[in-house]
């Protein structure tokens, strides 16, 4: 087949023309740019490959334009919702695709069936709810989805289910009261994610415990400033260990982490939540929420202990050195002691000792891009031995104190109730008393005594007896004897008699006979 050269004059020469060449060049621009003439809507501004219809009221996508374009602005427009035939035709070429400040309000499954190589969607300050499932499966390639500004209250687990490759999510300024964690953990979950926007939201509290298996990578990349936390001391922990580690995530918006207390959540008076230690917090809940990040690392003398160097540059190309706290340089392959680095950047301690323990640096180095980073662990190695003496002993001593407050309250239950009442101990030895009184007057009594009368006999109760003295009369025909009974003329009478009143109930009568008592001759 030959070729024909054409000569075209112009000012500056002749120029020679290959019109096949030229012919193969038109048929390749109208293969893929199409043949209609009218390839930019007059509704819209088309440069190159970019192509802007903003501030249109447009309800959908022109028809007739040409599909080579890889940038599509469709903000500032009337689109209601997103259903398969939002966009007519296929666009393979389209990479970055803008719909912010419309109306849309759901978005159906199989909407960007046409538009599959998106890598960067803008569906921000529009009238979304809820996110279903799945209605981004179609975009394997997105990389980039801002839906901040909407009016989000609820993410489905598998709503972003597909996205493999997507890196930056924008959530901020909606009204979720949950932390969308299935993002990091579970079935769905995105494994190339470095950054997730939630800022200025409704979300309280986090899952913190669940959250510390998160690679730093990916916690590095989370904004949580703006929302209405709730004061709380694990919470602090961990924005505190993230503003040590230089998250920028918290280093940039320090002054936006604020909380509230939960007996006043509506309270104006919001408190920093990375100013000082204003709540208080123990040094035991701060030491396990960095245990929990893996900033602490406990291990009794003997023990295997491996710890990660979780850095934020950690792919391939990334170089790992250690260093102990007796500056001591620790390298991949190269054994020190009963110490070992892992390419990976994991430290190996084969036989934890006492001496192991400390600070310990990790350094991570990226030539290629030029990045490095250091994060500290502290390694604390204990000796179980020792620590199980102590434990038995401070055992033993609470045991002890135990028991002996157990006893003294017993002895104290035992004095109040089984010691015998005084009263009773005094009446029953008063009524001995009065039996004793009783079986004496009898005796020396030779008559009967008197009838009293009843209101008497029940006041006299006891009587006291009082004895006489024999008395003693010297004389010279007895011969110093002692003269048990007087004369005739001499009588011996003793009547104690004691006038008894209702009020004293101890008084008694005492009663002899007026006949004198004289022995038998």
């Amino acid at each position: 087949m030959s070729l024909t050269w054409r000569t075209i004059p112009t000012q500056l020469g002749v120029c020679k023309v290959n019109c096949k060449g030229l012919a193969c060049l038109l048929v390749f621009t109208v293969s893929v740019c199409g043949s209609a003439p009218g390839m930019c809507p007059t509704a819209c501004i088309c440069a190159s490959d970019i192509v802007s219809c903003t501030n249109k009221n447009l309800s959908r996508v022109p028809g007739n334009l040409y599909k080579c374009m890889k940038r599509l602005d469709l903000s500032y427009n009337k689109i209601g919702f997103l259903e398969p035939e939002w966009v007519p035709v296929l666009f393979e070429k389209l990479n970055t695709l803008i719909i912010n400040h419309n109306s849309i309000s759901s978005i159906i499954t199989g909407s960007f069936s046409t538009t599959p190589n998106l890598k960067y969607l803008d569906l921000s300050s529009n009238s979304l709810k809820t996110l279903g499932s799945p209605v981004f499966q179609e975009l394997r390639a997105l990389e980039v989805l801002l839906l901040y500004n909407n009016q989000i209250t609820q993410v489905d687990p598998s709503a972003f289910g597909g996205l493999y490759k997507l890196q930056k999510l924008y959530l901020s300024y909606n009204f979720l009261s949950h932390f969308p964690l299935d993002l990091y953990i579970g079935k769905h979950k995105l494994t190339d994610l470095v950054l997730l926007d939630v800022s200025f939201n409704h979300i309280q509290s986090m899952p913190i415990q669940r959250l510390s298996s998160v690679p730093a990578k990916h916690l590095s990349g989370i904004y949580l400033h703006g929302n209405p936390f709730y004061c709380d001391c694990v919470l602090h922990s961990m924005l505190i260990f993230w503003y040590q580690r230089h998250f920028s995530s918290v280093v940039d918006f320090k002054n936006e982490y604020t909380c509230s207390s939960r007996s006043d959540p509506r309270s104006y008076n919001k408190l920093p939540l990375l100013y000082n230690n204003f709540l208080n917090c123990s040094e035991s809940t701060i030491n396990s929420s960095f245990q929990a990040f893996g900033f602490i690392h406990d291990a009794q003398v003997g023990d295997r202990l491996i710890v990660h160097c979780d850095s934020r540059i950690s792919d391939a190309g990334t170089h790992f050195v250690w260093v102990s706290p007796d500056n001591r340089l620790l390298e991949p392959d190269r054994e020190t002691d009963n110490f070992k680095v892992f390419r990976n950047g994991s430290l190996e301690i084969t036989d934890a000792q006492l001496d192991n323990s400390g600070l310990y640096s990790c350094i991570a180095i990226n030539k290629k891009r030029l990045l490095n980073e250091t994060i500290e662990v502290r390694i604390n190695v204990s000796n179980f031995t020792v620590n199980r003496s102590h434990a038995h002993e401070a055992f033993n001593t609470a045991f002890t104190t135990l028991a002996a407050c157990v006893a003294s309250i017993v002895l104290v239950l035992l004095y109040l109730y089984l010691t015998p009442c005084p009263c009773q101990c005094k009446a029953k030895r008063r009524k001995r008393k009065q039996n004793q009184s009783s079986a004496h007057s009898s005796i020396l009594n030779s008559t009967p005594p008197q009838e009293l009368p009843a209101d008497e006999k029940k006041a006299s109760t006891g009587k006291r007896v009082v004895f006489l003295e024999p008395v003693h009369e010297p004389k010279h025909s007895q011969n110093g004897k002692v003269k048990l009974f007087p004369n005739d003329n001499i009588i011996a009478e003793s009547i104690l008699k004691t006038t008894r009143t209702k009020s004293d109930s101890d008084s008694v009568n005492s009663v002899f006979s007026d006949t004198p008592f004289m022995p038998s001759t």
